[in-house]
């Protein structure tokens, strides 16, 4: 769902991996709406929407982050990211494909959704951590994710992280109706990672872009 903190998650976490010594490099694949450079205070050249276009590759559009991390900017306003077609698709993945090789961990921040894009990442990724809150409309957007992850990928490791949870408490009641559904109705139910507490020096890092 939109605004539980996935760019905020995927940004912080990606700059923890690489302070403990991995390579990492981050794509913002949030379709015409990226953020992760600007909460990384980057200014990229090139982003993902000239890679689609075929004007550079995905290596050439990188930029250097914090504690050494990649970013591949996401297009700001671009309309062909929203729903590209499959062969622009093809064309993205052959160029992001180049980039396993050069690291130890490749993280994707999607966008809210289950469009073309996130369901082909999806069927292509080794794990999928979903980005939830305890409200009930974040809680039913993650499983509807989840079920249809299930689909492509029956195999995907599933991690659920409950963000800007006010207490411990709240976080385990929201996960438990999340485990409770998705047990009733799929007889499956992903990891529980864990809680990320509500954190107002969150908000002063988006506002000075650290």
């Amino acid at each position: 769902k939109g605004g539980t903190g996935k760019s905020v998650v995927a940004s912080n976490l990606a700059v923890l991996r690489a302070q403990a010594g991995e390579r990492v490099c981050l794509i913002d694949f949030d379709a015409g709406m990226a953020n992760a450079h600007l909460l990384l205070g980057l200014v990229p050249k090139y982003d993902l929407g000239h890679v689609l276009d075929g004007q550079v590759s995905a290596g050439f559009a990188l930029v250097d982050g914090p504690a050494g991390i990649k970013l591949l900017s996401g297009g700001v306003g671009r309309a062909a990211l929203q729903n590209p077609t499959p062969r622009e698709l093809d064309r993205l993945f052959a160029s992001l494909a180049q980039l396993e090789a050069a690291f130890d961990l490749i993280i994707v921040d999607h966008g809210a959704g289950m469009g073309v894009a996130t369901v082909a990442h999806i069927a292509a990724a080794q794990s999928l951590l979903l980005v939830t809150t305890h409200e009930v409309t974040a809680l039913s957007d993650a499983y509807a994710l989840y079920k249809h992850a299930l689909s492509v990928a029956p195999d995907l490791r599933t991690g659920v992280v409950m963000n800007r949870a006010p207490d411990e408490a709240t976080a385990r009641g929201a996960w438990e109706r999340f485990e409770g559904v998705a047990r009733r109705h799929v007889g499956r139910v992903p990891e529980y990672v864990g809680r990320i507490p509500l954190d107002e020096a969150v908000l002063r890092s988006v506002q000075a872009r650290v």
